[in-house]
């Protein structure tokens, strides 16, 4: 799998909508849509990687990104680094509205509790984009998105589901346990993590569509 990634990023299919400043290619969502689609001749479960990648994560961090958030992931994730998104629980799926993971606000820092299920790159990503309460008495209105490091203390990378089919695309649990993320590792706004799920799950979804 390492060798098939260092693959990946020579022709630049991992960071195909990524501004050319930070490493990319700065091409076309359909860019990606066809690079996927071509992919998924060969393996589909290799589409999986280069889907999530550059449908949902990329697109993250260069919609939400601040400028040092941009410097410090874009060009990594274009030339090195997987990323993985962190949205479905055992109970919630895809629903952003239900997920059950908190982050407790202390000082400047957030505390991140809970786990996360069928987690898709994860057993290769350097970097998560972990969706969170961080209001749960607001309700979907306090979920937000953090971006996590995949050596922070307290995050643990646990089960492999073993897949009828994709398996080269790794599936696992994640469990977050007194995670400490500074309050620079929010991604966009607090609050607003379930808009963000979802415009980003429908665009990702187009992608699933060209596998």
């Amino acid at each position: 799998m390492i060798h098939m990634l260092s693959l990946f990023y020579l022709p630049q299919l991992m960071g195909i909508e990524v501004d050319q400043k930070y490493g990319g290619t700065g091409a076309s969502f359909f860019s990606s849509i066809l690079v996927i689609e071509e992919l998924s001749k060969v393996d589909p479960s290799v589409s999986v990687l280069c889907d999530i990648q550059n449908t949902l994560i990329n697109t993250l961090f260069q919609r939400l990104g601040t400028e040092e958030q941009k410097e410090t992931y874009l060009p990594r994730l274009a030339s090195d680094m997987v990323g993985s998104f962190c949205l479905s629980e055992a109970e919630s799926g895809s629903d952003a509205f239900s997920l059950k993971t908190s982050a407790k606000k202390e000082k400047d820092y957030y505390i991140i509790n809970g786990s996360k299920m069928w987690i898709s790159n994860s057993e290769q990503a350097g970097v998560f984009l972990v969706m969170a309460n961080a209001n749960p008495s607001a309700g979907y209105k306090g979920i937000t998105c953090f971006i996590v490091p995949r050596d922070t203390e307290g995050l643990h990378i646990a089960k492999k589901e073993d897949k009828l089919g994709l398996r080269a695309s790794s599936t696992c649990v994640l469990n977050f346990d007194n995670v400490k993320v500074p309050e620079s590792n929010v991604l966009g706004q607090v609050g607003l993590g379930y808009k963000y799920a979802i415009g980003m799950l429908n665009e990702g979804r187009i992608g699933i569509a060209a596998q």
